[in-house]
């Protein structure tokens, strides 16, 4: 081949390779490129407004692994919180950090300080007709003249303390749902236990998920599906086992507790006090 021919063509590809390195580099700049996506944190127009509209704020639920994917949904709370999003067949949770561990501590000190167990006949659970003692301690507060039942016990509220009513605000404020009730669960330690058992007395508001504030010691939670429960069950759902943290906030959504129950099973390795505040909505007007 004649060399200026040779050359001639050298020069026509490198002409095309950096036309085409320049168009690319054009396209990215100004992210015409339609693979180009919008930075993270940038809200187009549209958006922005729609958010000003809506007074409840939309944010993002991630995976198990705590890392942003395509596959992450967008869901309405009210509150900034980095929650966790939960689901099996049948069941519907959100979990969420509500308090730092300094204020956690903070609050933990003062329920300690406030809350008052019952004792005698209150202090003991209806197994199979027959009474027991509870093997944790319990007490419940909420709006006037508010009763509940469990275990075949009827529990009087008593007045909100001025504790019970700030993390009660704080839960409202992070989901939206107002609550008028609550059951406080001590656990001196990992022998305190609750078996397994589903919150669905019928003075419940079905359309009030049940959130669960926890302080001190860290405990296993496990949620089993109804019809995976006993040695002669054919069907096979795994259990899902959480661990609930200090100051932490779980939200359990409808029909979670049709299907679904719940239990803190024993820990002996745990050496150290949790108190559970599960606050409900009860319908006022509920038959006893």
């Amino acid at each position: 081949m004649c060399p200026f021919l040779l050359f001639s063509s050298c020069n026509a590809v490198l002409r095309d390779i950096h036309l085409y390195c320049c168009v690319h580099f054009f396209l990215a700049v100004f992210q015409m490129d339609p693979f180009v996506r919008q930075p993270k944190g940038m809200i187009g127009k549209e958006d922005s407004d729609e958010e000003n509209e809506n007074p409840r704020k939309k944010f993002k639920v991630l995976d198990e692994g705590n890392e942003e994917d395509e596959g992450s949904i967008m869901v309405e709370f009210s509150d900034p919180l980095p929650w966790q999003k939960i689901e099996a067949e049948g069941l519907d949770c959100d979990y969420a950090l509500l308090f730092s561990r300094q204020k956690a501590d903070e609050l933990f000190k003062q329920l300690e300080e406030e809350v008052q167990y019952f004792t005698g006949e209150k202090a003991k659970v209806q197994v199979f007709g027959k009474f027991h003692d509870i093997p944790r301690k319990q007490a419940t507060y909420g709006d006037p003249g508010l009763m509940y039942s469990f275990s075949g016990v009827y529990h009087l509220a008593r007045p909100w303390t001025p504790t019970l009513e700030y993390v009660r605000d704080a839960v409202t404020r992070a989901t939206g749902y107002t609550f008028n009730f609550v059951l406080v669960n001590r656990y001196k330690d990992g022998r305190d236990h609750i078996g397994e058992h589903r919150d669905d007395e019928k003075e419940l508001d079905p359309n009030c998920p049940i959130a669960s504030v926890s302080f001190g010691a860290a405990r296993d939670f496990v949620f089993r599906h109804r019809e995976s429960r006993g040695q002669r069950t054919h069907c096979r759902i795994d259990p899902v086992k959480l661990e609930l943290t200090h100051g932490s906030l779980l939200l359990m959504n409808y029909p979670t507790n049709t299907y679904w129950y719940h239990s803190v099973p024993v820990r002996r390795r745990v050496l150290a006090p949790r108190i559970n505040l599960t606050f409900r909505r009860i319908i006022m007007n509920s038959k006893h």
